[in-house]
């Protein structure tokens, strides 16, 4: 999987992009096909003296894309969040795809009254 980092208004250490990384690539367990995530960091200033951290995770899976948008104290612990929900997503969206493979055959209803009348 390609793992995209884009930090807004500031420039992200190489700890911080390897710790993304490794978060993201534990999500291949849950779903093999993901061909690409996008991560965005924004630092928002809410007043405070401690200023909010945003993680904002895309990733894109065939005929899909998932989204997911965490704040919080460090950019560790944001990821971490994204990661958790996006795997919850992943996991709704592979038992989805299990159950209604495409191409397969409808099983068909017979009417039982309409037998019964020929």
């Amino acid at each position: 999987m390609k793992i995209v980092v884009k930090s807004v208004d500031f420039h992200a250490d190489t700890k911080l992009v390897e710790y993304i990384e490794q978060k993201l690539s534990r999500l291949n367990r849950y779903f093999e096909k993901a061909i690409q995530a996008e991560v965005h960091l924004k630092v928002q200033d809410t007043g405070s003296k401690i200023r909010e951290k945003q993680v904002e995770i895309r990733l894109h899976i065939p005929g899909n894309d998932l989204m997911d948008k965490k704040a919080g104290k460090t950019f560790e612990s944001a990821v971490v969040a994204s990661v958790e929900t996006l795997k919850r997503q992943l996991v709704r969206h592979k038992e989805k795809v299990s159950a209604h493979p495409r191409g397969a055959e409808l099983p068909v209803v017979v009417d039982q009254e309409a037998e019964e009348t020929v």
